[in-house]
C-alpha cells in the first residue's frame, strides 16, 4: 500500500517509516504542513497518517484539503494531545481513526490494515475476484485454492489491479503506486511491462484466466470482460 506519513518528530517519523516499509508498504514522509499540502495535491495515497500539531500548521487543515478533493484514501490522526475536541473534529472532517501518542508501531500497522480493508474492500478480511483469492493480512494469494508465489511488487500490482478493476490504469499511475513519489525521477516506465508479464504468467500457470487487458496508448485494465 502507498502511505504518506506527516509527522514532525524526527525519531518517530523514522521509526514509523522503517516499520511500515518492512511490512511491504511504499512509504513517503514529510515533517511540515506546507510539504504535506504539496504531497497531497501532487500524489494519491491509500492511507495518510497525520499528526495534528505541526510546526507550521494544523493537521486538521490537511484533512479538510483532502476532503475537498474527494479522496478515497484512509486517514489516521496521531497526536500527543488526547483531546476529545480534536478527536471529534478530526472524525467529523472524515478521518477514519485516531491514535494518541505514544503508541506501538504494531498497533499503527493494524489500524492501517483495518482502514484499508474498510476503504478498499468493504471491511472484508479476504478479497475475492472470480478464481483469485487474496488474504491482505498475510499477503497470500491463491487461484482455485492453490497458492501462488508472487514477489512483493507482483502482489502489490495484483492488489492494485483488483481494487481498481474495470478501470484503465496508465503506466505512470501504476509506477507511482508501486514505487512511490520517487518515480518522478525515472526516465521511462518500460519496466512496468516486465512486472505485468510475470504476474500474468504466474496466474495463468495456476489456471487463472488472463484478466489483464492492454489498452494501447492508454494503459491496462483488469477485468473479466474481454
Amino acid at each position: 500500500m502507498k502511505i504518506l506519513l506527516i509527522e514532525d518528530e524526527p525519531s518517530l517519523l523514522v521509526s514509523m517509516q522503517s516499520f511500515l516499509e518492512q511490512e511491504g508498504n511504499i512509504v513517503s514522509s514529510v515533517a511540515t504542513f506546507h510539504k504535506a499540502i504539496e504531497k497531497v495535491n501532487d500524489y494519491d495515497y491509500d492511507c495518510l497518517v497525520i499528526d495534528i500539531t505541526l510546526p507550521d500548521g494544523n493537521g486538521l487543515e490537511i484533512i479538510r484539503e483532502l476532503k475537498k478533493r474527494n479522496t478515497s484514501a484512509g486517514i489516521i490522526i496521531v497526536s500527543a494531545k488526547n483531546s476529545l475536541e480534536d478527536r471529534l473534529t478530526g472524525l467529523d472532517l472524515g478521518a477514519d481513526d485516531y491514535l494518541t501518542k505514544p503508541f506501538h508501531l504494531s498497533e499503527l500497522n493494524a489500524r492501517i490494515k483495518s482502514v484499508l480493508r474498510r476503504r478498499l474492500f468493504d471491511g472484508k478480511t479476504k478479497v475475492v475476484f472470480d478464481v483469485i483469492s487474496i488474504s491482505p493480512d498475510n499477503q497470500q494469494v491463491s487461484v482455485k485454492d492453490e497458492l501462488v508465489e508472487l514477489t512483493g511488487k507482483e502482489y502489490e500490482l495484483l492488489l492494485f489491479f483488483i481494487s481498481n478493476k474495470n478501470r484503465i490504469l496508465s503506466k505512470s499511475v501504476i509506477a507511482e503506486h508501486l514505487w512511490g513519489d520517487s518515480m518522478d525521477l525515472a526516465d521511462s516506465h518500460d519496466f512496468i511491462y516486465t512486472h505485468i508479464k510475470n504476474l500474468r504468467k504466474k496466474l495463468i500457470e495456476k489456471g487463472c484466466p488472463d484478466y489483464v487487458k492492454t489498452r494501447y496508448g492508454a494503459g491496462y485494465i483488469f477485468s473479466e470482460k474481454s
